[in-house]
């Protein structure tokens, strides 16, 4: 098992997009098999490869026993009204907050061997698609978030235990509808 150390809020690898992968090779292996064993050590329900300070286009989801992977992903909205829903992130150790997503999710991309795949997803796995490839844009959750939950938001972050450390091994029970953070 390689845990490897998750990335905080704060950290500028957070906020970088992505690079698409072009080879599909034993290092991607790799970084799958790293992304799968923290993100389960955590536990979480998803995990970015920016989250453990890798700036590609994967990530690895586990939700409703389903253990997956997905590299460059695109993702198909539903045109059904959003729905607000507790969230977490592995970023944001403990934090839960109301977000908004689409109920409903089609993600497109490859697995670890390059074959192409379609994933679809309603409720938690359709929020799951759509928290970790904002993680691969560049975008937090927290800023899917409307103005005033947003500045709530800020403040308690400012105020957590880990605000403002860089990149520390984090281990906590979160407290996450479904028990489960993204």
């Amino acid at each position: 098992m390689a845990i490897q150390s998750i990335r905080l809020f704060g950290d500028p690898v957070l906020r970088t997009p992505a690079e698409p992968v072009k080879d599909f090779d034993k290092e991607l292996h790799k970084l799958v098999k790293d992304l799968t064993d923290t993100m389960m050590d955590a536990p979480g329900a998803g995990l970015a490869a920016p989250q453990i300070g890798v700036g590609l286009r994967v990530f690895t989801y586990y939700v409703d026993d389903q253990l997956g992977h997905l590299i460059n992903p695109s993702l198909d909205l539903s045109d059904e009204k959003d729905e607000e829903g507790e969230e977490g992130c592995l970023s944001f150790p403990g934090l839960t907050y109301p977000t908004p997503r689409a109920i409903r999710a089609v993600a497109k991309g490859f697995n670890m061997h390059g074959e192409p795949i379609t994933l679809e997803g309603t409720d938690l796995m359709a929020r799951c698609f759509q928290h970790e490839t904002d993680h691969l844009d560049g975008v937090l959750f927290i800023d899917r978030m409307d103005a005033q939950q947003r500045k709530l938001a800020m403040k308690e972050i400012r105020q957590a235990e880990w605000s403002g450390l860089a990149a520390p091994t984090v281990k906590f029970s979160p407290h996450v509808t479904h028990g489960k953070a993204l």
